[in-house]
């Protein structure tokens, strides 16, 4: 209440038009914006499989997310959200995926896990926080705070109440932090690999619901013809991606900014094993969590050396 969020800083200094837009958009559907992405499918497979041969085992995923962290290290503005026609910068870089279980008995069953992340992580740091979310929320007997949640809204009469009680307790900042922490739509991106399940990539909705300021979903490689600079015609693959964003959280040349570096690291991927020089922060509020476990992963190389998943900040 009063400007005060469990999961978020009020944004003081905002420009006057980009604050005034949530008021002509209330709502994230009236706000949100779509377009596609062709990411160079080559780029990344190669870097993937160097890597591969050093001892790692890095997923498009990863690499994705990987990208998005980077890019907000870079770009702050970008981990803006909107609640209650008011601009709130995040507490933490955090991203929402689902997982599907392993179930004994072959059936589908699926949950999500949500990652917190340091902008100073390398990909290695990103990939190794990733792994011990999914192995975690993988495991049949898996029961984290989100399935909690949603198994106490079972009957509809509950399940209208708490939510309609959850959307009044958001909407003015009550809502507690375990709860914040447990719903996976209070989240900076919302990651969905179609191409896991043989599906294209889709443009998905932003709920309204939550702080979800960014859905990113990748589908299956496409093989496309395409002129060089020479004018000669040269087959590719590339890997298409399907973007929704909340329009109100910045200006369009800050989200321009954004797509540009999103899609330069995914091209030029090995950037990310190294930290960035410069971090910034969005007014000043500083985002540190602790390094991840360190994990001694050995290179099927020839060196057969030892390299460490985690180098922190100076």
């Amino acid at each position: 209440m009063f400007g005060k969020r469990g999961d978020g800083y009020l944004v003081k200094n905002i420009d006057p038009v980009i604050a005034l837009t949530p008021y002509l958009m209330p709502t994230r559907n009236d706000a949100q914006v779509m377009l596609t992405y062709k990411i160079d499918y080559e780029r990344m497979a190669r870097f993937m499989a160097e890597k591969g041969r050093e001892g790692y085992r890095i997923t498009f995923m990863e690499l994705f997310i990987a990208a998005y962290v980077r890019s907000i290290s870079q770009l702050p503005e970008l981990n803006r959200f909107i609640v209650n026609k008011r601009t709130y910068t995040r507490r933490d870089i955090v991203c929402s995926f689902a997982v599907l279980q392993d179930t004994s008995d072959g059936s589908v069953k699926e949950n999500i896990a949500k990652c917190k992340f340091d902008p100073y992580d390398t990909i290695f740091d990103v990939a190794a926080r990733i792994k011990a979310a999914i192995e975690q929320t993988r495991k049949e007997d898996a029961s984290n705070s989100t399935l909690k949640v949603a198994g106490l809204l079972k009957n509809p009469l509950v399940a209208n109440a708490i939510t309609l009680l959850g959307r009044v307790l958001d909407r003015y900042g009550l809502l507690p932090r375990y709860l914040l922490d447990a719903s996976p739509f209070h989240t900076g991106l919302f990651f969905s690999n179609n191409a896991s399940i043989g599906l294209p990539p889709v443009f998905h909705h932003i709920y309204n619901f939550g702080t979800t300021s960014l859905f990113v979903v990748i589908g299956n490689v496409e093989r496309v013809v395409e002129l060089d600079a020479n004018g000669t015609p040269v087959r590719k693959r590339i890997l298409p991606a399907g973007v929704t964003a909340d329009e109100r959280v910045c200006a369009g040349m800050v989200y321009s900014k954004f797509l540009r570096q999103f899609q330069h690291y995914l091209h030029n991927p090995h950037e990310l094993e190294q930290r960035p020089e410069q971090v910034y922060f969005d007014e000043g509020h500083v985002i540190s969590l602790p390094p991840v476990k360190k994990t001694r992963m050995r290179f099927r190389s020839r060196l057969g050396k030892l390299r460490p998943g985690r180098r922190k900040a100076g």
